[in-house]
């Protein structure tokens, strides 16, 4: 089950964090959408998580990931972490029993999990080219024009349709501010210890008294509204919640500027995520009519409950369509030409 070029490497973890060089039993975990070998292991009668990386990336490594779940697991926000080995790319760490967690609890408890992560010492950062977040479309460089280029030449949407969503994303990244253009104050406080793979409910655990956050492969400073609306795609439904899920998280009611910022990073968001994931679906052939989908609300409440599998093609397709039909949904509003005025004017006057 565990690789054999991996066993001496699993051994001089047990040894390092139990004492022992065997465990009592292991089956391997397959949930979630990661390259790392993960397990379910005991030792001493108690389980623990034992995760390989088998192909750390050349340049990126398990250091950086490893450093932030440290961080986070200190501050009580991720496992407890009893072993990690950057060379071998090995960590172990306790293993959590979910509990159902529902969407109504989370919608308290998740702002303030983030609140408390994105006040941690900051992160390291991450070079523009690795950073798989929906702000890697703010980032100017080749990396950023190569992704767009594909997507223009692509027919994962009609033409008029990714015209239409490129002169929208032209719109937001004039007025979102970007501190690798400004360095001021006021944007860098902006950029906190972030996780930047909450999209994904299976990084989110619930044990029936605490929120853990786990898999830190994604990790690195970032704009503090990406996690937020990020998070708030799975337990956010209406106004009214959005304004209970800022409050909780800024410690008090969101001002206009906030909430046209958090506004402004969901459409990035959506942007983002339509071409990903479009682009990662694509066979070749057109994409199926939107009006066959469906909705936003209902998609991520399946994800929620664990029902979607994104590692399959066809449901990359379906979930890059209905980011973009939220999207085209959320443009149609005043609230997006108002929030662009807000956050534009903020930034003309520092």
């Amino acid at each position: 089950m565990i690789p054999q070029e991996k066993m001496a490497a699993v051994t001089r973890g047990l040894r390092a964090a139990f004492g022992v060089t065997e465990f009592e039993d292991i089956h391997r975990i397959t949930r979630g959408n990661t390259s790392a070998l993960v397990f379910r292991m005991v030792v001493q009668g108690s389980p623990f998580l034992l995760k390989i990386i088998t192909h750390p990336h050349t340049r990126v490594g398990p250091e950086r990931q490893f450093i932030c779940m440290e961080a986070a697991a200190e501050a009580g926000l991720a496992p407890r972490v009893h072993y990690t080995n950057i060379k071998d790319g090995i960590s172990i760490t306790t293993f959590v029993q979910e509990a159902p967690f529902p969407p109504a609890e989370a919608l308290v408890r998740l702002p303030a999990t983030l609140r408390a992560l994105h006040a941690l010492p900051p992160f390291p950062g991450v070079e523009k080219n690795f950073n798989t977040t929906c702000t890697f479309l703010l980032n100017q460089g080749p990396a950023t024009d190569g992704f767009i280029r594909r997507f223009q030449e692509s027919n994962v949407l009609s033409q008029n349709e990714r015209e239409e969503l490129l002169g929208w994303y032209t719109q937001v990244a004039a007025v979102y501010p970007n501190p690798d253009l400004d360095n001021a104050s006021h944007l860098m406080s902006s950029l906190v210890s972030s996780h930047n793979d909450l999209f994904k409910p299976d990084n989110i655990l619930f044990d029936g008294n605490r929120v853990w956050l786990v898999d830190w492969e994604a990790a690195f400073l970032n704009d503090r509204y990406a996690d937020l609306a990020a998070v708030a795609n799975l337990v956010v439904t209406n106004e009214a919640e959005e304004r209970a899920y800022l409050r909780e998280y800024f410690g008090q009611p969101a001002d206009p500027y906030q909430q046209a910022r958090f506004f402004l990073m969901q459409q990035v968001v959506h942007m983002f995520y339509t071409m990903a994931f479009l682009l990662l679906g694509a066979s070749g052939e057109p994409a199926a009519p939107s009006e066959t989908l469906p909705g936003f609300q209902a998609f991520h409440r399946r994800m929620w409950a664990g029902e979607v599998n994104l590692a399959d093609l066809a449901t990359k397709s379906v979930y890059g369509r209905v980011h973009w039909g939220r999207l085209v949904q959320n443009m149609r509003q005043a609230r997006f030409h108002e929030a662009l005025r807000i956050v534009s004017g903020r930034h003309r006057t520092l």
